[in-house]
């Protein structure tokens, strides 16, 4: 077995778990965006830095609604996420990205690891951004600063999500 030292991860090991939903807790709670990482929201969705990315700048936009499935969302509410998807692309666009994986993984099944509640990812990708460590050492390096990378992302979402 390999062993892998990251102490930036150790406030995550003694945090107080969130009691029910995660992500209708950060619905509920936008006087702690800041602290949450979320960067934009309006009355039908919210956009959240994801807390374990899989490469800098991952981030899930999430519809207040809790459903797990986009066949039980308003289309009003599916078609705003929509539009937020698109503006979420051009957002890393932006911030520099070479190309950007975005996807809904629907139910346990479909690989949501946050099954009840429907969430879309929005992942930057850089050309070269996967290496041997990831396929031989099943682990990923994550060698920028998170919260620059929020503040960044907020600011661009001034001007994406407008």
């Amino acid at each position: 077995m390999e062993t892998i030292y990251a102490p930036w991860r150790s406030a995550y090991f003694g945090e107080e778990k969130i009691k029910g939903c995660v992500f209708c807790h950060l619905s509920e709670t936008p006087h702690q965006d800041e602290e949450h990482k979320v960067f934009y929201r309006d009355d039908l969705c919210l956009a959240v830095m994801n807390k374990f990315p899989y490469t800098p700048g991952h981030f899930m936009i999430i519809p207040h609604a809790h459903v797990d499935t986009p066949t039980l969302l308003s289309e009003e509410s599916w078609l705003h996420l929509s539009r937020l998807a698109q503006r979420g692309v051009a957002l890393l666009e932006a911030f520099g990205a070479h190309g950007v994986n975005y996807g809904i993984n629907i139910k346990r099944s479909g690989g949501a690891g946050i099954p009840d509640h429907l969430h879309l990812h929005l992942v930057p990708r850089w050309s070269g951004d996967t290496n041997f460590i990831t396929a031989i050492g099943d682990s990923r390096i994550y060698g920028v600063d998170f919260e620059g990378i929020f503040q960044s992302i907020k600011k661009l979402s001034k001007v994406h999500f407008a």
